[in-house]
């Protein structure tokens, strides 16, 4: 479901067409509308036998009144009813008006989260989280990996969700605390059990590990851990050491791994260390004439505007992990995300 239909090049103005074109245009699956149709009888209504159904204009805006229900709260079965009900009294003149009612603040959009033009998937999380049902959270994200794969779900889904409640919590005062946790808690989850979810690597990458760690006064790790799943699904092996480091351990712990790279997380400016950044990249190991030392990769909203001289920078996940894959000389003949 969307919040608005995206135009599909597929799709003409009073031509049929194909489930998939449908799908692409309100931003769901093939798979998701076939389950419309099975469970709430919300499909085609003429079907040739022996082809692929094709959606009239009518059952198009069938669909697009679904979407825009389910958009304000309404749940799925009931907006499907509502649809059908409307595409009825539309083809077959005046008759019994279809009303529909506001949503109770638990359903409105998001769950009352300020999501704006976010994906339909973070309003349906949104909502699960809202009513702290953990199990339908845990169904929701794990899906997601399996069907979008970890950088989308994490960058389209995970974060805007995550920072929804944020925002909610930041002005609602404690009242969100406990839906902030139990998100962050089951993203958590989610990303350790990427393995589980997604198919291993062909191929691992001979290289010395990739460091993953906090800053000193950081305890935000999701990120990290966002990162951690990435990079072991492109088979880049990685050494987490989570939030919060200490200095001396950090540089004990990159002097004793010697790494291919060090990514130092910070979430706000009070927490990024410029001088231990700038330690870090200058420190040295090997045999002499062979020594070598560490790409720094300073990552987070905490280094913005913040000046770094000589070391690398990325934009999000996706960037993050293509730089690493490659300073760690992984195959460039890896399938893309």
């Amino acid at each position: 479901m969307a919040d608005s239909p995206r135009t599909d090049p597929d799709i003409r103005d009073g031509a049929a067409v194909t489930t998939g074109a449908l799908a692409r245009r309100i931003g769901v699956s093939p798979t998701t509308l076939r389950s419309w149709d099975r469970r709430y009888g919300l499909g085609p209504a003429v079907r040739p036998d022996g082809r692929h159904r094709r959606w009239s204009s009518q059952d198009v805006a069938m669909v697009e009144h679904m979407c825009r229900l389910t958009a304000t709260g309404i749940p799925p079965a009931e907006a499907a009813r509502l649809a059908m009900a409307s595409m009825r009294a539309a083809t077959q003149g005046p008759g019994t008006a279809v009303t529909v009612s506001g949503p109770s603040r638990e359903n409105q959009p998001g769950g009352g989260l300020p999501l704006g033009a976010a994906r339909q998937e973070c309003r349906g999380l949104a909502r699960a989280a809202v009513r702290l049902d953990a199990s339908k959270v845990q169904r929701q994200l794990n899906a997601w990996v399996s069907e979008y794969g970890l950088v989308v779900t994490w960058e389209e889904i995970m974060v805007p969700t995550l920072r929804a409640v944020g925002r909610k919590w930041e002005s609602a005062g404690d009242r969100y605390v406990e839906v902030e946790h139990l998100l962050s808690w089951h993203v958590s989850t989610t990303l350790r059990s990427v393995p589980l979810l997604t198919p291993r690597p062909a191929v691992v990458v001979d290289s010395p590990p990739v460091v993953l760690a906090c800053l000193p006064a950081e305890q935000h790790t999701l990120s990290l851990e966002a990162l951690h799943a990435a990079l072991g699904q492109r088979g880049v092996p990685t050494l987490m050491l989570g939030g919060t480091v200490p200095a001396e351990a950090l540089l004990a712990s990159v002097h004793r791994a010697g790494p291919m790279a060090v990514v130092l997380w910070s979430q706000s400016s009070s927490t990024a260390d410029v001088p231990l950044a700038q330690r870090i990249a200058r420190m040295e190991w090997g045999v002499k004439g062979a020594r070598r030392h560490a790409m720094v990769l300073p990552a987070g909203p905490g280094w913005s505007g913040q000046a770094v001289p000589g070391l690398a920078r990325c934009h999000g996940l996706r960037d993050a992990v293509a730089l690493l894959h490659a300073a760690c000389g992984g195959s460039a003949g890896i399938p893309p995300f």
